[in-house]
């Protein structure tokens, strides 16, 4: 019984990202699927850019988050 659930719920597809900021090595966390464009909290460049679905990624990635 408990297969068939599992069947009929997908896993997500969207997932927490760490990044690290190449102007200033600042490293946060940020959601893959960003629906506005994501700035570094200390310098203030551009880490993500929305695209309506899955965020393009301008900077390094450290670590996928589950």
């Amino acid at each position: 019984m408990s297969r068939e659930i599992h069947k009929l719920i997908p896993a997500p597809k969207s997932r927490f990202l760490r990044v690290k900021c190449l102007n200033c090595g600042n490293e946060q966390i940020i959601f893959g699927c960003a629906s506005t464009d994501v700035l570094c909290l200390v310098c203030g460049k551009t880490l993500t850019q929305s695209t309506g679905g899955k965020a393009n990624i301008l900077t390094k990635i450290l670590e996928v988050l589950t």
